[in-house]
């Protein structure tokens, strides 16, 4: 039973650094060393205790490495939703890339209420993140603070402005929706339906539409905003609720792809061909976008460069490498397909 018992013990008991080390057959400093600093130990002896970590099934302790090097080797990543490619692109872009240069993601979904996205941040820091990408420029005072008074590198991502918190991977809002303006005043529509989210960025992109519909002077709009999150269905109803106020549209600009698929589903029913009948515009040239039919006129954001570009400064900064240009601006371009 004595016998049992010690077994039992010796199974349970977690593997050791040390444990590591006379499965390798070196000294656990050697081992310490081919675990935090690879790049100053032989490559054979690295590969040695590699393959001890893999047999004793050691699992490193990163709390105690980090408190040594003031490093945790974890990226706070906030975003306001991953139910759409939108998002889930830029932190599939995000990880990869910090992946490559030895960093790990700490994700969280914060929705689009500043409070939320502020205690979630308080909780992230607590967990002595080594950098945090926020997702738009928009928070709140008590947020910018406590981010400022902790000097850990930032980079904002999904907007523009020339005063972010620190870095900043964006494009302009305002600008596609000058051009998304432009572009359907060019196709000589004067009746416009928005299908819309009230979110900032959205509402950005909105104004920017208005700004050239207003300086045209004979052009007519009604809204139909929807909640967040955008889908399907609220694309629909949009449309629904625009085509039984009596009035006639020209085109629809919805504020996302999401909804402009629902628009044009819905727009069948009514017998009405798109574009033939009624312009459909989306944003953001999500997957289905070019696949739809029609295929769905939209906004392209390369969303991977997003978080390529983020992942980038960030590492760059928390390793002490130069940063030329804390700002970048990706663009954007307009895909002019058959739904407008």
């Amino acid at each position: 039973m004595k016998s049992e018992r010690n077994a039992r013990k010796t199974v349970s008991r977690a593997p050791t650094l040390e444990d590591v080390a006379r499965a390798a057959g070196l000294s656990p400093m050697t081992v310490s060393r081919a675990l935090n600093t690879p790049n100053i130990v032989r490559p054979a002896t690295v590969a040695k205790v590699m393959e001890a970590v893999k047999v004793t099934g050691y699992i490193p302790n990163l709390l105690a490495g980090s408190l040594a090097s003031r490093r945790s080797k974890l990226i706070a990543v906030v975003v306001p939703q991953i139910n759409n490619n939108m998002f889930v692109d830029t932190v599939q872009s995000l990880s990869d890339e910090l992946a490559v240069r030895g960093y790990h993601l700490l994700l969280c979904v914060a929705g689009y209420s500043h409070e939320s996205e502020t205690d979630i941040v308080s909780t992230l820091l607590s967990r002595r993140p080594d950098g945090i990408v926020l997702t738009g420029i928009h928070h709140n005072t008590e947020l910018k603070k406590a981010i400022i008074n902790t000097g850990l590198p930032v980079v904002e991502i999904w907007d523009l402005t020339p005063t972010p918190i620190d870095m900043l991977v964006g494009f302009s809002h305002e600008k596609i929706g000058n051009a998304i303006g432009e572009y359907l005043l060019n196709k000589g529509h004067r009746r416009f339906g928005f299908i819309w989210t009230d979110d900032k960025r959205a509402m950005l992109r909105k104004k920017g539409v208005l700004d050239v519909l207003n300086r045209q002077g004979d052009c007519q709009w009604q809204d139909a905003l929807v909640p967040l999150p955008a889908t399907m269905a609220l694309g629909r109803s949009g449309l629904g609720a625009l085509l039984k106020s009596g009035q006639t549209f020209d085109a629809i600009i919805c504020s996302s792809d999401t909804l402009a698929q629902g628009a044009i589903f819905e727009a069948q029913t009514h017998q009405l061909r798109v574009p033939q009948d009624i312009a459909v515009m989306g944003f953001g040239d999500l997957d289905f976008a070019a696949c739809n039919i029609p295929a769905i006129t939209t906004v392209n954001i390369d969303r991977w460069k997003i978080g390529k570009d983020a992942a980038t400064l960030l590492a760059d900064k928390i390793e002490g490498v130069p940063v030329e240009e804390g700002i970048v601006d990706i663009g954007f371009t307009l895909m002019e397909r058959e739904s407008a």
